[in-house]
């Protein structure tokens, strides 16, 4: 295994706030990465050409990176399972929301105003007609239907994305270190 050693420093300059006055000896630290890696990895640059060694903080990284092909199959796994997320998140809001309307009695005031205006020939009862039951059934019939869009509108969104991204060369990022 690599070992990572800092040399030429005793613990008192590691450690302002030591209260010894001899200094002690470095320990090494065993790990499974190169030294250089490691020192990479914690953000530290190490100096031991002189006396003094110091640790600088190093400059900020710049990587710039194209995004030129999106796996169009992978696009509608995901999509799919976010689709799926959305349908049971309305079907839970829309039995929420009947509930909440249920229980400061909008449906039986809605039918009761009906009623009083006449327009009540056919005899329609309005809390029939919106049970829980047809709610959350027609909630999750539209939700079968737009997780079927979603997946096949990301699908096609993915093979376009493609064919422009070879065209144009795709969507440049630079990323950075702060």
């Amino acid at each position: 295994m690599p070992r990572v050693r800092v040399t030429g420093r005793s613990q008192e300059a590691a450690n302002p706030i030591s209260t010894s006055k001899t200094p002690r000896p470095v320990t090494k630290i065993r790990t499974r990465e190169p030294a250089s890696n490691l020192d990479e990895q914690m953000g530290l640059k190490l100096e031991t050409k002189n006396t003094k060694n110091k640790v600088q903080v190093p400059r900020a990284r710049r990587m710039q990176l194209s995004l030129t092909y999106v796996e169009p199959w992978s696009v509608a796994k995901v999509s799919f399972l976010l689709a799926i997320a959305g349908a049971v998140i309305q079907v839970v809001a829309a039995s929420l929301l009947w509930f909440l309307l249920n229980a400061i009695g909008l449906f039986d005031n809605i039918t009761q105003m009906v009623s009083k205006t006449g327009l009540d020939a056919g005899g329609i009862d309005l809390s029939s007609v919106l049970s829980l039951g047809t709610v959350i059934s027609s909630v999750t019939i539209f939700s079968i239907f737009e997780i079927i869009f979603v997946v096949v509108m990301a699908t096609i969104g993915a093979f376009l994305y493609n064919v422009v991204g070879s065209l144009v060369g795709g969507i440049h990022v630079t990323l950075g270190d702060d």
